[in-house]
């Protein structure tokens, strides 16, 4: 006959504040995307879109046509934006979603045709 014995305290210590560790944190209960996002603004990890908004109007003018909120590789928060900038100008920015700096601008100028 086979007997199941409990493991051992320190082994059921350690499994019990690991379990207690991932259920405390948000973004370990974030089923989506938007979950996850939504946790990291609660966790004070990203901003909230509406202050990168109004910091990007004052930096960078223009009519907003896209937002995405990513994570990259290394974990870190990125706001990918597309703007329409006066004379036509189409430019994507990635804002570190933490502090809003900007880590990269491209930029595309509409022809005269009217193609990209």
């Amino acid at each position: 006959m086979t007997r199941l014995t409990a493991a051992p305290l320190p082994i059921r210590a350690t499994l019990a504040a690991l379990l207690a560790l991932a259920l405390a944190s948000p973004l370990a209960l974030a089923d989506s995307d938007q979950d996850r996002a939504r946790a990291a603004v609660q966790a004070g990890k990203v901003l909230p879109l509406k202050a990168v908004l109004e910091r990007l109007e004052r930096e960078q003018p223009g009519q907003v046509l896209a937002i995405e909120l990513e994570q990259d590789d290394d974990g870190r928060w990125i706001y990918e934006i597309k703007l329409l900038q006066p004379g036509g100008r189409l430019v994507k920015l990635e804002l570190d979603a933490a502090s809003a700096e900007l880590l990269r601008r491209k930029e595309r100028q509409r022809r005269h045709d009217g193609r990209r």
